[in-house]
């Protein structure tokens, strides 16, 4: 029996060899019907053409601009032929094994509409990055995780469903893509997917953890951990997923306590630490969401999209 297509699309940045080795574990895959779609974010240092050489049966696609994580995983899209999208992180390496349980989840559920499998912390031992999500905590802004840092000991091999699937590796249906559109690019780097989740969700469909997929995660490989651009995104994005998904007394709660505690407590430490680039990064996330007013436009997939205009900054990716 003929299986469907699945389009694992992934975005470069800076990171050809790191993301050659990602397309190695992929070589090693069972499932029988994948085709990899590597979008290069306009790379200004390392030539990605090591990619084409390497794996000529890749589709290897080069963006004149850096797009963001979402845009970039939007260009993939929009050259993708797959019943099933995976979008992979490419700082990432697959269990051989990991696309059947994901596709079987969608060939046995049409409601649903997002899913993510086990992710393990590379060359941890057996740390677990995400076993499934609670959501976001309404009083925080943040992503409150199911597993996170416990050594994985079989405790989270049951399938479930669950609030927010994870942008390391997560699996959508081509058909939900058409129906809900695709991910919000007014991110441009954090907090997208779990938007992107919440929008699926909206439409009536239903998001997945699958326990018996795995991957491997390498993490913020690009961005570094302690980057001045994860602390601008992160905050700016962290602010704009409340302006965007939360309503009534959520929305003002979620806000204020960002606003009256975890801002304060931010500015704080960056200033005993004398990390000022920290500081003004963290006020300009806040400046952004007071001067913008216009946050609920989302792209719909359509070939127009390949020239729309997109955000120019000189940045990295994830």
């Amino acid at each position: 029996m003929n299986r469907p297509l699945v389009s694992v699309i992934s975005v470069n940045y800076n990171q050809a060899s790191v993301t050659c080795e990602m397309i190695a574990s992929m070589q090693k895959v069972t499932y029988p019907n994948v085709e990899i779609i590597v979008v290069d974010n306009a790379s200004p240092t390392d030539d990605p053409g090591i990619i084409e050489e390497s794996y000529p049966e890749v589709k290897l696609i080069r963006s004149f601009n850096n797009l963001g994580y979402a845009g970039g995983n939007n260009l993939g899209v929009e050259h993708a032929k797959g019943d099933y999208l995976l979008f992979l992180n490419n700082d990432t390496e697959v269990d051989p094994g990991f696309l059947e349980p994901l596709v079987d989840l969608f060939e046995n559920n049409p409601k649903a509409g997002v899913a993510s499998p086990k992710i393990i912390y590379f060359g941890t031992d057996n740390l677990i990055q995400y076993a499934g999500s609670k959501g976001i905590n309404s009083w925080t802004g943040r992503s409150i995780t199911i597993g996170s840092l416990e050594k994985d000991k079989g405790q989270h091999d049951q399938s479930l469903r669950t609030e927010l699937a994870d942008g390391a590796a997560m699996m959508v249906p081509m058909r939900i893509v058409k129906q809900v559109g695709l991910m919000p690019e007014m991110y441009f780097l954090y907090y997208e997917e779990l938007d992107w989740c919440e929008m699926i969700k909206r439409a009536g469909f239903t998001c997945h953890y699958v326990a018996g997929s795995t991957i491997y995660h390498k993490e913020s490989i690009s961005v570094g951990k302690a980057s001045v651009l994860k602390t601008y995104y992160m905050n700016r994005n962290r602010l704009l997923f409340i302006r965007r998904n939360m309503k009534g007394v959520a929305l003002w709660t979620s806000s204020l306590v960002f606003l009256m505690a975890a801002v304060p407590k931010k500015a704080l430490t960056f200033s005993l630490k004398s990390e000022w680039k920290h500081l003004k990064a963290l006020v300009r996330g806040l400046w952004w969401n007071l001067t913008s007013s216009n946050i609920h436009q989302n792209k719909h997939l359509s070939a127009q999209n390949l020239n729309s205009s997109t955000n120019q900054e000189d940045l990295v990716l994830r």
